[in-house]
């Protein structure tokens, strides 16, 4: 998990700082920012006091509203439990007392700079918090993205997992990472995939070498990251080991706690497995959407032996 310090979101968002610019070193702990409106009022009960403060319209022609001794009490009672910083959304203007309070607290305070809404600013800010702040880990083997479909491919050294890569980028989807893939965990069901910034658009081939796959095929071969679908796992062909049954049962991995469906896919000279690789992402799909191959088959085989066995005793 990254260290994300108030002065990480000064560059991001590109704000502008009014007070408290000696600590932007501040850390930011929590994924999702606050808007103090209740804290405004006296109600302290569920106040996040380590969440980035948001002050949009609604709060700050509050504040605009009150006395100087009530909005000295009522800013003095938030500034108090010292939040990393204070975000202004509705402008800088009439600020004076926030920056006079901030300034005697050390406590940043930023104000946006491009025109919109405080609820578009906040969508943007908690995406970017959840995803540096996730739970990561990372493993060995590639990420692609396949129709869509985030996919892990993993498998022993030297199985094939980057020339099968490579056969699916040359077929129209996405590399996301090679030999190293970071995995983050957004939330109890969500697992993102993505590169470690050294690897990113490189992929290794032996033989060949290390191929810049944004260089040799343009954008269109290579995708920061993406949301994992399926596991998959390249074996060695072993004779008899897997079974042809009309519908393969999901086994599944489990990554920081969520679960991953995962199969297996065995290498042998000249089968496609590129090509059974899109049809695994493809199914995987049907199946989200209520669909199955097998129990469309069956419904077929009992309507027919339905139908036969009302001929039979028809006259």
């Amino acid at each position: 998990m990254k260290e994300i310090t108030v002065g990480d979101l000064v560059r991001k968002f590109s704000l502008k700082v009014l007070a408290g610019e000696r600590q932007l070193q501040k850390q930011i702990t929590q994924p999702r920012v606050h808007r103090p409106g209740l804290e405004f009022v006296g109600h302290f009960d569920f106040f996040p006091t380590e969440r980035v403060q948001i002050l949009g319209k609604k709060e700050i022609t509050y504040l605009h509203k009150l006395s100087r001794e009530e909005r000295k009490v009522r800013i003095g009672n938030i500034v108090h439990y010292h939040p990393p910083c204070f975000i202004v959304t509705a402008g800088e203007e009439g600020l004076t007392y926030l920056i006079h309070h901030c300034t005697e607290q050390g406590i940043p305070l930023l104000v946006t700079n491009k025109p919109e809404t405080t609820s578009e600013f906040i969508t943007k800010i908690d995406a970017y918090l959840v995803k540096e702040l996730a739970p990561e880990m990372a493993i060995h083997g590639v990420c692609m993205n396949v129709s869509g479909i985030g996919i892990l491919l993993r498998g022993s050294s030297g199985v094939g997992k980057s020339e099968t890569a490579h056969t699916l980028i040359r077929r129209g989807h996405r590399l996301v990472a090679d030999d190293i893939v970071v995995l983050k965990k957004l939330s109890t069901q969500t697992i993102l995939g993505t590169h470690n910034e050294k690897n990113k658009e490189f992929l290794a081939l032996r033989s060949i070498g290390l191929l810049n796959v944004v260089r040799l095929y343009g954008r269109k071969a290579f995708q920061d990251e993406t949301r994992i679908s399926l596991d998959i796992h390249l074996t060695k062909w072993e004779k008899d080991a897997l079974y042809n049954d009309l519908e393969q049962e999901f086994h599944y991995t489990d990554y920081m706690g969520v679960k991953i469906p995962s199969i297996e896919i065995q290498l042998q000279p000249g089968r496609d497995v590129a090509g059974l690789i899109e049809a695994a992402a493809n199914n995987w799909y049907l199946k989200q959407q209520g669909y199955s191959a097998a129990e469309e088959f069956m419904n077929r085989i009992e309507a027919d032996m339905a139908k036969s066995s009302t001929n039979q005793f028809e006259p």
